[in-house]
């Protein structure tokens, strides 16, 4: 399966859990109480015991409250796995109420092979449309007082008020306090807000804003030990860094003031008052490089080697790493550094000598121009073993596309033995581009694609199929695309808007027109549809219905509850329309997901009129 419009790296499963629930139960801290959600209601019981005593008690399904869960988009898009959270000394308990009396039902049949199905009502909210009105109450075990927590703040406007999603709860280290992450309808204002539990009055700690687009939605927090101050990441300068707050709100100091984004925060190691942290500052921005800077924000150091790609694990003491190092070409080596970075060792070294006699080369990496003309991108490209670069090869490329996701790595091998490999031993060449929508490369590097999607992203696919066509081994005449969720959108859009470059694609699973996704989702990266008409009907694949010329192959799964049937549906309602020819394949009972691979081979193979394919 495929994940989010959708980030495809995402499962259906996370945690054991479906894809967009919560957790249905869990134990205080001491062991002596298990908190449950069942029938709309948040419950009380003792491990072993069977009397429970409810929290809550106007939970209901017939008028759409309730307490102790979620709504299926939170989990999907805020990526909210709890709905209740027990503070460190078991006294008190904070959990959600949602209500979803103003969000309509979208209806699925299930069990579609059974001689009769099921219907599932799930509340989805669309682009645009009312969302889930979401509290948060905290309840006192030995008082058994219930405080609402006063979480919005900002203009009594629905778009303009933050705190219209409340997400990422948890308490203070100290536990003298709930902290949340709330932001307004737009997400371009997000705050840290933490909630004294007595009164349930809220402030903020840290605001972020970014009105040229989106705010990042999970800015990172990272308590010291005194569990006041905190490693906060923020992207107001443009660039993913590292700042140094105390829950006072107080900034103490700036920790990094890089021109390119901060990756991971792998240790704080208070003793030697340093940071040790992961960035996209090697030689390109694919390659994740080891650093260390003072709490003070002073004695920034690189201590890796920005030629190669970085995975760190730092000793307990932080007098040493344990690094390994690669490259998409460079077969991974691991080493022994001592805290200034020097080589003490080699541990161990990958032996390619398979991959030599069996002539397999790793992919290459090239740089070309987005469409805008200057912006620098990246892609990778997959040649079969026994290249011949006398020969002419088909070009498929292998799209996801959307915003903050990356299909370029320098892992060695890239992507290789994950698909391509397949692929190329049939005959094709493999290409995938990573355009404007990349992440680590800067907030405003990604900027252009808002309110853009299926426009800019889509064109910088197609600037980098223009630049591989200048190869003389590349067949101009026979270019495909296919990818999932997202990915399959971006194939759809990029068959459609640019017939001159594309002879096939094979969409699946596909949000072919904005307006029938979620509402979190869409509006981060698109705004909101009243606002933005002409924005939402460029993203449609439908608009662009009776541009097709080349082979176009749809998939999607009856049952899922992602990215609905209805997108796949209205897309060929318009090609039919539109009198053009084109083939389908569903997945009965099916959720969000792909279709089988020999089927799609089969596909490309016939669309390019390679040997061995048949109807």
């Amino acid at each position: 399966e495929s994940a989010t419009p959708l980030r495809s790296r995402r499962g259906g499963r996370r945690g054991g859990l479906e894809r967009g629930r919560q957790a249905a139960e869990t134990t205080s801290p001491d062991g002596r109480y298990r908190a449950l959600y069942k029938d709309a209601n948040l419950w009380l019981t003792r491990p072993g015991e069977s009397a429970s005593q409810a929290i809550t008690t106007d939970g209901s399904r017939e008028h759409r409250i309730k307490y102790g869960t979620a709504s299926w988009v939170y989990g999907e898009e805020l990526d909210q796995r709890t709905a209740f959270w027990w503070s460190a000394d078991s006294k008190r308990i904070a959990y959600y109420r949602f209500d979803e009396s103003q969000v309509k039902d979208y209806f699925l049949a299930y069990n579609a092979l059974d001689q009769q199905d099921t219907l599932n009502a799930e509340p989805y909210p669309k682009a645009g449309a009312p969302n889930p009105a979401v509290d948060l109450s905290i309840y006192d075990l030995d008082s058994r007082r219930t405080v609402h927590v006063d979480a919005r703040d900002g203009k009594p406007l629905e778009n303009e008020t933050v705190g219209y999603y409340l997400y990422d709860v948890r308490w203070s280290p100290d536990g003298k306090e709930l902290l949340f992450n709330r932001a307004n309808r737009k997400q371009n204002i997000v705050e840290l807000a933490a909630c004294e539990p007595a009164t349930g009055r809220c402030r903020c700690v840290v605001r972020e804003s970014w009105t040229p687009s989106w705010a990042e939605i999970h800015p990172g927090v990272q308590f010291l030990k005194d569990g006041q101050r905190f490693v906060f990441t923020s992207e107001r300068n443009g660039y993913r860094n590292l700042y140094l707050y105390d829950l006072t709100g107080r900034l103490l100091n700036p920790l990094t003031q890089l021109q390119s984004d901060v990756d991971s925060v792998l240790r704080v190691d208070e003793a030697a008052g340093a940071v040790y942290y992961m960035a996209h500052d090697g030689d390109n921005p694919m390659k994740l490089q080891l650093h260390r800077v003072g709490l003070d924000g002073k004695s920034e150091t690189r201590l890796t080697d920005p030629a190669l790609t970085h995975r760190v694990q730092i000793s307990p003491d932080a007098r040493y790493f344990i690094d390994r190092a690669e490259a998409h070409d460079a077969a991974p080596t691991t080493r022994l550094l001592d805290e200034k970075g020097n080589v003490i060792d080699t541990l161990a070294t990958t032996d390619t000598g398979r991959l030599t006699a069996l002539d397999v080369t790793p992919p290459e990496i090239f740089k070309y121009r987005a469409a805008d003309g200057k912006t620098e991108c990246y892609g990778t490209l997959y040649r079969p073993t026994h290249f011949d670069p006398a020969r002419r090869y088909p070009l498929l490329v292998d799209v996801y596309g959307g915003p903050e996701f990356n299909s370029v790595n320098e892992s060695y091998m890239g992507r290789a033995f994950d698909g391509p490999a397949t692929l190329t031993e049939l005959g094709f060449l493999v290409a995938a581009f990573d355009g404007r929508n990349a992440a680590g490369r800067g907030k405003a590097y990604r900027d252009p694609v808002y309110c853009h999607l299926g426009i800019t992203d889509v064109d910088d696919q197609a600037a980098g199929v223009r630049e591989l066509r200048k190869r003389p081994f590349v067949d101009p005449g026979r270019v495909g695309i296919y990818g999932i969720s997202y990915g399959g959108f971006a194939s759809a859009m990029c068959l459609l808007r640019y017939p001159d470059l594309f002879r096939a694609a094979c969409a699946q699973s596909s949000p072919t027109d904005w307006r029938n996704y979620d509402s979190i989702y869409t509006e981060r990266y698109m705004g909101l549809p009243e606002e933005n008409k002409l924005a939402y009907d460029a993203g449609s694949a439908l608009t662009y219905a009776a541009n097709l010329r080349g082979r176009l192959l749809l998939y999607f799964g009856s049952a899922d509850n992602n990215v609905h049937p209805a997108n796949t549906l209205q897309l060929i309602r318009a090609l039919q329309g539109a009198g053009k020819s084109f083939e389908v394949q569903v997945g009965p009972d099916q959720g969000h997901s792909s279709l089988n691979s020999d089927r799609m081979l089969e596909f490309f193979m016939d669309a390019f009129g390679l040997s061995g394919a048949s109807h």
